[in-house]
């Protein structure tokens, strides 16, 4: 029986970027790359709460990110916020910094650093699918690219989106005296389901829950139309055949009870295992996950080849095994803070 794999760095790139439990660490700039408590200096790759938290003395990330973090903490959630644009690099220390869109949500970005002609990308959370509400992600070549692995199983393959938004929309004709409340994550998730909603030719009013109002203005404010939105107030009567945007949470609260007989939707990855849908009480669960699927992961790794892939939180074994048989080396670093949330 082979041993398992090494889940260290090689000793050459581990003067640049190491796994260590304060998260990421790069020694020669002086910085974590999302690390999952406050530390003196972060670069951060997007603005979901398990990579992006409050108290930190200094943050670099994309302009858009660090709007999101002023939202959800306030304006002084750090001592000191430096933006950074995808595609300029700077010097922090010793090394080279550069963000590159990773296709997760509006802001989200690859970390790459590079000293002594080496070169790492931190990918953060990514998808490859095109996405109306953010930029789409762009490969970096580097000689290590970390990649997460939260559906690294050959069973997820995510199907189109705009499958999925016709079966909900399909759901709202057959369904027309009945509210369909659409659980999706606050950052994201619900703006991207209320752009495929628009695409689909959808151009009535919809609803949303008053936990999402501020981030749909913020994403407004970058640029992404949302078009016709109201709060989600009122009498019954008035969400018949409607549609009503929420967070995940709000699907089994006090709250839900305002919507004539809803229909409960789900808008996840994880609604692809019917075991998840039936314990949150679906009917309708609908596959949209901001993450990359196996096919994505995989396409992924063979477009870059890069000369190692460490694998951050996921599923991890069948990436490493699938990388292995395909010549890449590669190995989990299993850092600790991240954790499924409902952005899946």
């Amino acid at each position: 029986m082979p041993l398992p794999a090494d889940p260290r760095p090689s000793r050459r790139f581990d003067s640049i970027l190491r796994p260590t439990p304060d998260g990421l660490w790069c020694p020669g700039g002086a910085f974590f790359i999302d690390p999952p408590r406050p530390v003196d200096r972060a670069v951060i790759t997007h603005g979901h709460a398990d990579h992006a938290r409050a108290g930190h003395g200094a943050v670099l990330a994309t302009p858009e990110t660090l709007a999101i973090m002023g939202e959800r903490y306030g304006h002084d959630f750090a001592g000191h916020a430096q933006p950074l644009a995808y595609g300029e690099r700077v010097m922090v220390g010793d090394v080279e910094l550069s963000l590159a869109p990773a296709g997760h949500v509006l802001g989200s970005a690859q970390a790459t650093v590079r000293q002594n002609g080496l070169s790492i990308t931190a990918s953060g959370d990514y998808k490859r699918r095109r996405d109306p509400t953010c930029a789409p992600f762009e490969p970096v070549p580097s000689d290590v690219f970390i990649t997460e692995a939260t559906f690294g199983l050959p069973v997820f393959r995510h199907p189109p989106d705009s499958h999925e938004i016709a079966r909900l929309l399909r759901s709202v004709q057959q369904f027309p005296e009945r509210a369909h409340l659409v659980g999706a994550y606050a950052l994201g998730k619900a703006q991207r389901v209320i752009r495929l909603l628009r695409e689909a030719g959808y151009d009535e009013t919809i609803y949303v829950h008053g936990a999402l109002e501020r981030l749909n203005r913020l994403y407004e404010h970058f640029g992404v139309m949302l078009g016709p939105l109201a709060p989600a107030t009122g009498s019954k009567a008035d969400f018949a055949g409607r549609i009503i945007i929420a967070p995940p949470s709000a699907l089994a609260d006090r709250w839900s009870r305002r919507f004539p007989d809803p229909v409960t939707a789900f808008a996840s990855g994880w609604m692809s295992v019917r075991a998840r849908a039936r314990q949150r009480g679906v009917e309708l669960p609908l596959v949209l996950s901001d993450h990359a699927d196996w096919d994505e992961l995989t396409e992924t790794l063979t477009q870059l080849s890069p000369q190692e892939v460490w694998i951050t939180h996921g599923r991890d074994d069948a990436l490493r095994r699938w990388a292995e048989l395909n010549g890449l080396k590669a190995r989990a670093l299993h850092l600790v803070g991240y954790e499924d949330e409902d952005d899946d």
